[in-house]
This record gives structure tokens, sequence and C-alpha cells, in this order.
């Protein structure tokens, strides 16, 4: 900077200080970092409402179990409804067939293998011991000379570890209550929640939405169908993905003659609902079933089977069919089913697919923007629900005035008619008065003439 306060010819050098404060102290941080400060503080408050509503779940569990299982279950019994509603048939019984066919299902499911097990346990109880003294004695004078007091140590060791990791295993944060009260209480809440889900869902869904902002229900309504739709289609390509488990698992159990092999398919197909883990528990105990039964050469060969059908689950179906089916990447779907199992242990492995497929719909309408001058649907939904109670109650006073006035009545024949009289043919009716000459009849036209 220079000085030219003098002579105009001369310029006098003066120094300035660099250290001098700033007007705008902002501008003395570089945008980079304003930028990922802006970004830091925003996602610890995400961060910290998300850690926030988990904890409010875990205190709830209870009832949110219950509930999500019953959002699944109507999401698998909706379109059933949907079909026999467009036959004609009443949404009440919809629901009626709907619910009878789950339970019908269920049932016949428990009970063959509540009956197969129960008649083969006795049975399978004495091989699985004389198998057991067989593996003991192989390990005390086989190769390893291991004695039955080291054995029992390993054995013992097993199962402490198992059980002091119990609580992680099957429940971790979001542990499911183990008594059979919480257990009933559980079942009650999904049957409820379920039955009012399929009678009243839409009336649910709009009271919901009424809580949101005028300027935000159009975009809340559009979001929640996209979700509930990928649910939906979750629901029904996990089917398919427990039937080729079951398929797998009981063919295979089928042509190594290991017995009850129906039973154990179904008990396969049921815990396939649980992505991952739940063939693997069901595939150990087929392997255990082959081993009391077949030998140990042959529980290999069917643990072998197990392993191969878990994997095709796990690098063909969950990722590539169910990821195309719910517009998640493979990759996602994955990280979904661990990151569940991690969080809140069985239950967050079933739920974490449909939440992430939900998400993902969610956030792709939102981000499209297919909702911007779309009307209140809530007031929609109102002025259609008015519109047809109105005409309810229309059909239903001109039932009761019809009711009130009775059958028509006919009037009864001239004393004096006799049977051909009665039987002859009403006369035509006589033309009016002021009607046009044309439109009369020809021998009215005469007389006029005449």
């Amino acid at each position: 900077m220079t000085d030219t306060s003098g002579d105009p010819g001369h310029t006098t050098p003066v120094e300035t200080d660099e250290y001098a404060p700033v007007a705008d102290p902002q501008l003395a941080v570089p945008m980079g970092m304003r930028i990922a400060a802006a970004w830091s503080w925003r996602l610890l408050v995400v961060l910290a409402a998300v850690a926030v509503l988990l904890w409010l779940v875990v205190q709830v569990r209870i009832i949110v179990i219950p509930i999500f299982v019953a959002i699944l279950l109507t999401a698998l019994l909706t379109p059933i409804i949907t079909k026999l509603s467009k036959h004609g048939v009443p949404r009440w019984g919809g629901v009626i067939a709907a619910l009878l066919a789950l339970f019908v299902s269920v049932g016949l499911l428990v009970y063959l293998i509540v009956t197969q097990f129960r008649s083969g346990f006795g049975n399978l109880a004495g091989r699985a011991q004389s198998q057991l003294e067989s593996l003991l004695g192989w390990l005390e004078g086989g190769p390893l000379h291991l004695s039955v007091d080291e054995i029992m140590t390993y054995v013992q060791s097993i199962f402490t570890s198992f059980e002091g990791n119990s609580s992680a295993i099957w429940s971790g944060a979001l542990s499911v209550g183990s008594t059979v009260g919480q257990f009933g209480a559980g079942t009650l809440l999904t049957l409820f929640t379920l039955i009012f889900l399929l009678i009243d869902g839409k009336r649910i869904w709009y009271w919901f939405v009424g809580f949101m902002p005028k300027r935000a229900r159009a975009a809340v309504d559009g979001a929640g169908r996209s979700g509930w739709v990928s649910v939906g289609q979750y629901v029904r390509v996990q089917i398919l993905v427990a039937f080729v488990d079951a398929v797998g698992i009981g063919l295979g159990a089928a042509i190594l003659q290991v017995p009850m092999a129906v039973p154990l398919a179904v008990l396969v197909f049921l815990g396939s609902f649980i992505p991952f883990l739940g063939a693997i528990v069901t595939g150990a105990l087929a392997s255990f079933v082959a081993l009391a039964y077949n030998g140990p050469v042959n529980a290999l060969i069917m643990l072998g089977v197990v392993i191969l059908v878990n994997q095709i689950e796990g690098h063909v179906l969950q990722p590539l069919v169910m990821g195309n089916a719910v517009r998640v990447h493979p990759l996602g779907v994955v990280l979904a089913v661990s990151t569940g199992a991690f969080v809140a242990g069985i239950p967050g492995a079933l739920f974490a697919v449909p939440l992430a497929a939900s998400l993902n719909a969610i956030v792709n309408y939102l981000s499209e923007g297919r909702w911007r001058g779309k009307p209140d649907p809530v007031q929609a939904y109102l002025d259609h629900e008015k519109d047809e109670t109105a005409e309810r109650n229309r059909g239903v006073a001109l039932a009761r005035r019809a009711k009130r006035r009775g059958p028509l009545r006919t009037q009864p024949a001239a004393a004096g008619a006799t049977g051909a009289d009665s039987a002859a043919p009403p006369a035509s009716p006589a033309p009016p008065t002021n009607a046009h000459p044309e439109a009369r009849p020809a021998e009215t036209k005469e007389t006029d003439t005449e």
C-alpha cells in the first residue's frame, strides 16, 4: 500500500498489519471447512434423533414388534381381499376368508410338524444318545486320545459360552419377551392389529396423514403408498425364497433317506422368513436328525446340502431376486440384514429388508417430486366418504319407503263381468284431447271432417 498525500510524483510505502481483525469473521474460515462443519453438526443432530428413536423402540419393543408383524401379514393378505372384492364379495367377507386361509395354512403346517416329530421323537432321542456314546468312544480311543473328563470339560465350556451370549444371539437390543405371558400378549396384539388393518386400514392411514400440515399431506400420502408397495413385494418374494429353501433341504433329506423329511422341509420354510439365520438353524436340525439315524457320513453330506442351499439363498436369491423386487442393491440387502441382526438380533434381521425397501421407495418418491400439484388427499378421502354415506342413506330411505307402502294390489273385476270379458286384453288409452290432429287415429280425423 502507498501514501500519496504529499507530492503527487512521490509515493511513500505504508506498512499494513496482516494480523488486523477482519470485518467478517466468517471470511477467515475457508469455504470447505465451513461446509464440512455445517454438514457435521446436521449429521450429529440426525444421528442423535435416530438414537433417541431406537431407545424409544427398545422401551416399547413388546408393542412395536407385534405391530410390525401385523403390517407384514397385512401386506400378504391384502391382495386376497382385493381380488375377492373385484368378484363382488363384501370387504368383511374378504377379511374373514383371508384370515381363515392364514389360520388354516399355519395350523396345518404346525400340526404336521408337531405330529411327525412327536411320533418319532422317542426313537430320535434313543438314536441320538447311541450316536453320542459312539462319538465319545471314538474320541476316547481314536487318534486324539481324549478322556471323558476332557470331553465333558469342552462341552461344558461350549454351553457356558452359549449361555453367556444367548441374549445377544437370539434377541440383541430388541429382545422378545421369553415368558409365555409376553408371547401370548404379543400374539393377541398382532391379531388385533391385523384385523383392524385389514378392515379399516385406509381410514387409519388417512387419520395419520391428517396430523401432517396441509402442504405436506400429498407428499406424505404418496411416499407412504410407495413404501407400502415395496413392503408387499418383499413379503411375496420372501415366500418364494422360503419355498426354495424348503424344497432344497427337504429334497436333499429325502434323497439321503433322512427320516421326517417332510416336517423338516416345513420347518425350514417357516424358519426361512428370518433371512439367512432361519435356514441355518433349521438346516442344522436336519443334519442332527441325519446324524442320529444314518450316522456321521450321512450327516456331513446333509450338512453340505444345507450349506449349499444357504449359499444359494445368500448369494443368489436374497441379493438378486429380493434386490430386484424391492429396488435395493444386492449389497444393500446384505448390509441391511447384517446391520439389523447386529443391532436388533432376530427381529432386526426380520424387519431390516422391508424397512430398507420402504425407506428407499419413500426417498425416491420425495426426490422425484411427483407429489407436487396434487390435492389434499385427506380432504378428498373425506369427500368420498361423505358421498358414499349420502348414497347409502338414500338407498336405505328408498327401501324403507317401499316397505312402508307395501306391495301393489290389483283392482278386482266387475261383478257382472263374464269370463270372456275378464280375459279380454285391456283397451288402449284414448288419445288426449289437446293432441295434434296428425297424432290422432284415422277414425277421429274423419269424424272431425264430417
